[in-house]
């Protein structure tokens, strides 16, 4: 889009994954809330134009944020849903920590678009859950797993299910489409796509007359 080796400017900020999981534990979702508009300030103050999240979990608490946020956010459910939307996806099993599974996020931005969602049974979503902290975040990528979350999917599939949303930043490391009975939306490479749709309007913008 850009050139070879080029890409707008990205400037990052986060606070350890350890604070933000002591307020999550406890459902303090408006303490995430104002962890994410502090990153949104001092973002704000190095030049950013445009802010994402990569974590979904913690998106419960961006709609808590986008009208006091001194910048724009891209929320990452809006978009994996428009691109659900355009694959002609009506059915979702959704996946990642028990936390986004078991909150608002995604079938609050899939419903407007007539897309309906699952998770998987609560047993699974514990184990799940204890994967990713346990072994993806911990850049453990055991072939064990990934048969689990596969069987998952293969379950889902069974009942109706028509694809696969991989909604935690590290599923896509140890899994892919190629690897998965139902098609799958990898929301991090989602996400990015769409950064990276909006900062080139963003620049469009600043070079018209």
């Amino acid at each position: 889009m850009l050139g070879w080796h080029a890409h707008p400017e990205v400037t990052l900020h986060t606070y350890p994954l350890a604070a933000y999981m002591s307020h999550i534990e406890e459902g303090r979702w408006d303490e995430v809330a104002s962890m994410l508009l502090a990153s949104a300030e001092k973002l704000r103050q190095a030049g950013a134009d445009l802010l994402i999240c990569p974590d979904n979990t913690v998106h419960q608490a961006i709609d808590l944020v986008r009208d006091r946020s001194p910048l724009p956010w891209l929320h990452i459910a809006e978009e994996v849903a428009g691109v659900a939307a355009q694959r002609g996806f009506r059915r979702l099993l959704i996946l990642g920590t028990r936390y986004l599974m078991e909150g608002p996020v995604y079938p609050a931005k899939l419903r407007p678009r007539a897309i309906e969602c699952e998770i998987p049974p609560a047993d699974a979503r514990g184990r799940i859950n204890a994967f990713i902290l346990d072994e993806l975040v911990s850049g453990r990528f055991e072939e064990s797993t990934r048969a689990y979350f596969n069987q998952v999917i293969a379950e889902a599939k069974s009942r109706g299910v028509e694809a696969a949303v991989l909604g935690c930043t590290e599923i896509p490391l140890l899994m892919g489409e190629a690897d998965s009975p139902l098609p799958t939306l990898d929301s991090t490479r989602i996400l990015a796509r769409a950064a990276l749709r909006e900062a080139v309007r963003e620049d469009v913008r600043r070079a018209e007359p």
